[in-house]
């Protein structure tokens, strides 16, 4: 299955990712050479990198590991295709305006049946590539879209509300492991992926919540490096990646979260 990374930071922070790192952490016996994308916010808005093509053969996936912008929140996705060709167009993240912000969504998982799902019509965003992802990416804005109207940011509840009902939804069409970002909060969603046994079973992702209290002390785990110093840092992945005390969360939980802070969680 795909891969899902994201990091959320107090303080704006240079990320050092290793792409072929985080891909060796794939089922085994899937590729992971199907393309890769990094969404790093600067603010409200999000600059993203994407290639259809192995993070392993990339020039810019090794300039991004090395010299990375410095942000406070980045997502980040590895493909392995099962729905749509290996295009720019159906490697992930995806990036859409909303509110006037950049909002941005990764997703693992496939999920057989959601063109035709009720509540999952496609109405004023509409996908640019083939990908079931995508699909549900703009269902999931054409929901939050009413909370953006006004001129202030959506209370945080009300978003969370929204996000956690669209994931019991999207469960129960397939596995439905996703990251979404609205420039502000990044919410995770855990449902199930395919364990290394070969099972379809939860958990999908897990949250590690790392603390910097000296100036030259950078946070560093297996194809990553944060540094900043007096840092506060919350890390999403698919899978553990390192020995510490990684959390999974429970099957259907949706967390949020904000410079490096868990905010709160709704399982549903």
């Amino acid at each position: 299955m795909c891969e899902l990374l994201a990091i959320s930071s107090r303080q704006a922070a240079r990320l050092s990712f290793s792409l072929s790192a985080l891909a060796a952490h794939t089922t085994p016996g899937q590729s992971s050479r199907d393309g890769w994308g990094v969404a790093c916010y600067q603010g409200h808005e999000a600059a993203l990198y994407r290639e259809a093509a192995p993070a392993s053969d990339s020039p810019l996936a090794r300039l991004l590991a090395s010299a990375g912008p410095p942000t406070t929140l980045a997502l980040s996705h590895i493909r392995h295709a099962t729905r749509g060709a290996i295009t720019l167009a159906n490697t992930q993240p995806f990036l859409r305006e909303l509110g006037g912000r950049s909002h941005v969504f990764a997703h693992n998982g496939d999920l057989p049946g959601l063109l035709d799902a009720p509540g999952f019509a496609l109405t004023q965003f509409r996908p640019v590539g083939e990908t079931d992802s995508e699909h549900a990416f703009c269902a999931l804005l054409a929901r939050l879209a009413p909370l953006w109207q006004g001129q202030g940011v959506p209370a945080l509840q009300d978003r969370l509300d929204v996000v956690s009902t669209f994931a019991s939804g999207l469960r129960a069409l397939g596995p439905a492991n996703f990251l979404y970002a609205d420039g502000e909060v990044l919410f995770a969603h855990g449902h199930q992926r395919i364990q290394a046994d070969g099972r379809i079973a939860p958990p999908g992702l897990y949250w590690l919540q790392r603390r910097c209290t000296q100036e030259d002390d950078a946070l560093q785990t297996e194809g990553l490096c944060v540094g900043g110093g007096y840092q506060q840092v919350l890390l999403l992945a698919s899978v553990p990646l390192s020995a510490e005390p990684w959390v999974a969360l429970a099957e259907g939980e949706t967390v949020a979260v904000r410079g490096g802070e868990l905010l709160a969680r709704r399982r549903a």
